[in-house]
């Protein structure tokens, strides 16, 4: 994966920053897009750099089609077309009922979470242009794609929506050698965790709903991307990779 070009969203914090370092251990060619905080999107490269890849920052919002036609264009300049995509930009359910929702929230989550995956990954796609060969698109999802809660309908909107965007993505570009695949992670260790991690009572309170007793790290999740985007998982499209220490099997449990 050495001479690969690999672009990742949300790669200033959490899930994004790990697998932006883990592809960077590989020797890739690391591209750490980030929304705001180009100083956390510095301590990133830094790492891919440390980690043996190379790594250059660039500021996009996903959400936007110009400014991700422009986050693209740089990097193809520096690098030429990406072979990974790893969308993991991001925002958290709202904790809202749909009832006492607004627009403006909705519309925020979908924009996000959902509209931004579409516009990177067709950016991506366009990019490459008719090339045919390994290329290999990761969208960061979550169980909540499928195990619902009150107060996420935003969230879990989005994410369901993100599967059959990954499935259609699949079938349309699996004749020109563009693998998509999903990962849904459970309870991770990141700043969108930010409670579990500092406050450590509520955490263990949280792992006991977790069959392995413990939260995952964005190591864990960051992994399995390496994985799914190399040789070893050549012939896997249109898979949805649960990372979750098991919790979603409890879904029934006391019903």
């Amino acid at each position: 994966m050495a001479s690969q070009t690999v672009i990742v969203t949300g790669a200033e914090s959490g899930i994004g920053a790990a697998c932006a370092e883990a592809f960077g251990a590989t020797g890739a060619r690391v591209a750490v897009l980030f929304h705001s905080d180009q100083a956390a999107a510095d301590v990133t490269a830094e790492a891919v750099r440390k980690a043996g890849g190379e790594a250059m920052t660039v500021q996009a919002e996903v959400n936007e089609e110009a400014s991700v036609d422009q986050a693209f264009g740089a990097v193809e300049r520096q690098w030429g077309p990406a072979d990974v995509l790893v969308n993991s930009a991001g925002l958290n359910m709202a904790g809202v009922n749909v009832r006492d929702m607004t627009l403006t929230q909705w519309r925020r989550m979908i924009d996000t979470d959902l509209t931004g995956a579409f516009l990177t990954s067709r950016r991506f796609l366009t990019g490459r242009g008719e090339a045919t060969g390994d290329a290999t698109i990761l969208q960061i999802s979550s169980i909540h794609a499928f195990a619902v809660r009150a107060g996420g309908a935003d969230y879990c909107a989005a994410k369901g929506g993100l599967s059959n965007l990954v499935r259609t993505l699949a079938i349309e570009e699996a004749a020109r050698g563009v693998r998509v695949n999903a990962i849904e992670p459970g309870m991770i260790l990141t700043p969108m965790n930010a409670k579990a991690q500092t406050d450590l009572d509520y955490r263990h309170k949280l792992e006991q709903n977790i069959p392995m007793r413990r939260a995952g790290n964005a190591s864990e999740v960051a992994d399995l991307a390496v994985f799914l985007a190399s040789d070893k998982a050549r012939y896997i499209t249109g898979a949805r990779m649960v990372v979750d220490g098991g919790l979603s099997l409890l879904q029934a449990v006391g019903a």
